[in-house]
């Protein structure tokens, strides 16, 4: 009697793995529509912009700088949530 050759096992399909992001691993920016993901992006180039070079001083000074606030309020970061009618913007807290 011969020995019937063992069979191969089934060949696995090809596993696609994605790439992690460390910097977003919960995939938040891609859960935001498309106001909230425009506010992040002016707020983002705000802090980029007007609140970066501000920090150190502001730290080692042990000051604030009240003109921050009103440039904030000048781009609509304040009172985002409120109502229209009260001179907000009427987004949601997530926007916020």
């Amino acid at each position: 009697m011969q020995d019937k050759p063992a069979a191969s096992p089934p060949a696995r399909p090809a596993v696609t793995r994605l790439a992690f992001n460390w910097r977003d691993p919960f995939d938040l920016d891609g859960q935001l529509a498309e106001d909230e993901r425009m506010i992040q992006d002016a707020a983002r180039q705000f802090c980029d912009d007007k609140l970066a070079p501000r920090i150190r001083d502001a730290f080692r000074n042990e000051t604030f700088d009240p003109n921050l606030m009103r440039e904030m309020g000048d781009m609509g970061f304040l009172g985002l949530t409120l109502p229209e009618a009260y001179g907000g913007s009427a987004q949601s807290y997530i926007a916020y």
